[in-house]
Order: C-alpha cells, then structure tokens, then sequence
C-alpha cells in the first residue's frame, strides 16, 4: 500500500471517530457525556450553534489527518495491535483548534477554500470554538479503559506539548508585529520545531505511549515527527508565494502579515542592499497591494530562495529519516513512514 492510499483509508476512519466523539448538533445525553449532569437547564439549541456549528464546519471543510495517520502509524511501527483509532481524535481536534486562533491571530479570509471561521460566525465565537477544542481531548482520554499511568503520561504530553505550541506561535506573532528582521535560520527552526513540529510530535509520542514503546522509542520518533513538521512549515511558506488554485488560501498572505519566512530569511542573507531594504519595506507595510506583494515575491523568487529552502527542508527530513531507518527493521509501517516523509515535502497544497 502506498502512502497516499493509507492516508485516504486512515483519513475515513479518523473523520468517523471525529463523529462519533463530537457530535454536529448537542443533545441533553451527548452534553452530558462532557458535563455530566448540571444543577440547571442546558439550552441545547444555543450550545450547538455557538460550539458544534463553528467547530464542523471548519471539519467538514476536510484536511489531510496526515497527525492522526502519523500516530497510527509509529503504533504499528512499534507492534501495536489494539484498535486505537479513538485517540486520533486528540491531535486532529488540537490542530484545528489551533486554526482557527492563527486565522484571526493573522486578520485571515480563507481557510480550506472558504471563509475562515471568525468570519462566517463572528471573533468571539471562534475563539470560544477554538479555546474548547484545546480541552475536548482530554476526555478522550478521561473515558478511556487506559490505566492510570497510561492516562497521566498523555494529560503530560497534551500539556507540555500545547505549551510549546504556543510558544512557537508567540515568536511567529511577535517577529511580524514589530518587523524583527534578524532572525537567524536556527531560531526559525526552532519556531517552526514549536509551533508547526509540536503535533507532530504528539502525534509520534501519542502513538509511541499507547504501543508501550521505550524512551529511544520516543526520542527517535519525535525527533522525525519535529523535523518533518518544520519541513512542512517551510513547505508552507513556498507554497504561500506559489500560484495555485488548490491553496486555499490569497496568494501571499505571508507578505501581507509581514512574517519572517525562511523565504525572506535566506533572502535577507544574500540579496543587494537595495533589495533588502526594498523587501523590509513591503513587509513592514502589511499591504494586501497585489502589486507589492509580487514585488516582494520577486526579490524572493530573484535570489533563487525557493530552491535553497526546499533543499534545506529535504536535507532536514532525510537526516533524520536514517536515525529511523538504521533503528527498526523492515515492516510496511517502517516504509509508509519513509513515504509519508516524502508526501509531506512534495505536497503542492
């Protein structure tokens, strides 16, 4: 089995968990279930407008699951045989939460193809959405048949991990918000390790933690889970200046936020002085000017930053990828984790 055809199968399974554990409208049984019973009257109607509306219809907008498809993978890639299919649910309710805070932490208009979420139902309601879907997943765990250590090392794992994804996603605010233009590639790295790697690597260590997998288990397979998830940030930001009609997103919205990409990193490092200080420049207008905005693009596309990056991203994912190949023997999960690699850094959407 390919990859690709894993993720599709995987990615059926996961969107019905994702059912089963949310439902798209409340009842009184499905809120007790989260709330158990309460002294009052729920108004369930309210409820399902202001959480499960706002919260499906980013969902039903798809996505790839490729975080679930990598925790059930290293389950497999460990021996795990139990069905753990409902604990998918945790990285991929955590990921899309975390949309829906960066589309209004970013001013955005499209996700998927279609109005971000703050804009079809208002700011605060998506914020509210996306603030409780950092919390459903500990239910998941809450209501499970795991024991007790089992429980406590993934309340540790989300904990932890949340942390340093908001950590990752200060440093991206800030650099844009005040213009920084000396950030260095390993302070990138580290952003993206924070901000993008963070669920991958909960979904390693998740799939790692329900297959009873060792520490070098953990430690080797959330080292491959962060590096791909920097590569895929970095895949992000070449994307973002790229025409494409699969985005789903403007075209350039990195320059219109002022972000300091590799991109514009790399750029910095190598460009004239009068193309640097012409790049600042753009970036630190926010404009959504298309004609700037390509200006930009252009001094990026001049200095050949794409194909530098790129590399970077591929030489990044590949030294890791040894660490896991030398370690674990033949298997189809060892070879659909190698393909998943490569999927994520040839992907053009």
């Amino acid at each position: 089995m390919k990859f690709n055809e894993y993720l599709a199968k995987k990615k059926k399974l996961v969107d019905e968990e994702l059912a089963k554990f949310l439902p798209h409208e409340f009842d009184s049984k499905s809120l007790d279930r989260f709330h158990g019973s309460v002294s009052f009257e729920y108004d369930v109607e309210s409820l399902s407008k202001a959480l499960c509306d706002p919260i499906w219809d980013l969902l039903d907008r798809g996505g790839k699951r490729w975080r679930p498809a990598l925790m059930l993978l290293f389950y497999e890639l460990l021996g795990g045989k139990d069905d753990v299919l409902k604990y998918t649910v945790i990285p991929e309710i955590l990921h899309n939460g975390t949309l829906l805070a960066d589309d209004i932490e970013d001013s955005s208009e499209l996700r998927r193809g279609k109005p971000c979420v703050h804009k079809s139902f208002g700011v605060d309601v998506a914020i509210n959405a996306g603030n409780s879907m950092y919390f459903l997943p500990f239910d998941v765990v809450l209501k499970s048949d795991l024991d007790d250590s089992t429980k406590n090392k993934i309340y540790e794992l989300i904990s932890t991990e949340m942390m340093k994804l908001h950590s990752g996603q200060a440093l991206d605010i800030w650099w844009h918000k005040t213009s920084k233009n000396n950030v260095s590639v390993d302070q990138y790295c580290q952003m993206c390790a924070f901000k993008t790697g963070t669920l991958a690597r909960l979904s390693a260590k998740l799939g790692v933690v329900l297959a009873n997998g060792s520490v070098e288990d953990q430690n080797v397979l959330s080292k491959f889970a962060e590096r791909v998830g920097v590569a895929f940030q970095i895949k992000d930001d070449i994307l973002n200046i790229k025409p494409s009609d699969k985005w789903g997103k403007d075209r350039g919205d990195d320059i219109t936020e002022g972000k300091m990409s590799l991109l514009v990193i790399r750029t910095l490092d190598v460009a004239s002085d009068t193309d640097k200080s012409r790049l600042l420049e753009i970036l630190g207008l926010h404009t959504k000017d298309v004609s700037l905005i390509n200006e930009a693009i252009e001094i990026i596309l001049k200095y050949d930053s794409v194909e530098f990056v790129n590399k970077f991203a591929k030489d990044l994912v590949e030294e890791s990828w040894l660490e896991v190949s030398n370690k674990y023997p033949e298997s189809s999960a060892k070879t659909l984790v190698g393909e998943f690699a490569s999927y994520l850094i040839d992907r053009d959407v």
